[in-house]
């Protein structure tokens, strides 16, 4: 299992894209892949008006990963000491199988270098103690990326205060 989790504050995220438009420039990625997405959901009708939802859909780096499980080369690794899930490019074919094996579209072909590229969680950062790329530019700070122990943490908080304000709320 991931050592480190990246929550999202759906409450908070104006869907922005640019959690996105930084992951691209620090991986120097061309147009094409998107190793995070913001997925919009909706808009629908509430009280009215019209709302959105915005999902932020970066790789979950699964504790048994199926694109590491499919990739013939060995390129697609996890590394034991955190979980973190990468591609080995030196490796890598460009076969598309773990494309195929992975149910979240995590990897994405990189027409430029021929190759998957996928989210990393920025670990080149996260080895030098920074966050990644995504959450270093979030506007409205919704982004946190921390320990699974941390971020369980900040989960429970931000539950609680959703709890607490429909105390107020009349049913």
């Amino acid at each position: 299992m991931s050592k480190y989790y990246l929550f999202q504050d759906t409450k908070k995220c104006i869907g922005c894209h640019s959690c996105e438009v930084q992951c691209k420039a620090n991986k120097n990625l061309p147009m094409g892949p998107r190793l995070c997405q913001i997925i919009q959901v909706g808009p629908k009708m509430v009280g009215g008006l019209p709302r959105a939802a915005y999902i932020f859909m970066p790789c979950f780096h699964c504790e048994n990963p199926w694109c590491v499980a499919a990739c013939p080369t060995g390129a697609m690794q996890q590394r034991t000491s955190d979980g973190i899930v990468f591609v080995d490019h030196n490796l890598c074919v460009g076969c598309k199988t773990c494309i195929s094996a992975c149910p979240w579209g995590a990897p994405q072909w990189s027409p430029e270098i021929g190759k998957v590229v996928k989210c990393d969680y920025c670990m080149d950062r996260v080895d030098q103690g920074l966050e990644p790329a995504c959450v270093t530019t979030c506007t409205t700070h919704c982004l946190k990326f921390g320990k699974v122990e941390e971020m369980t943490q900040v989960r429970r908080e931000r539950h609680a205060q959703t709890v607490a304000s429909l105390e107020h709320t009349a049913f």
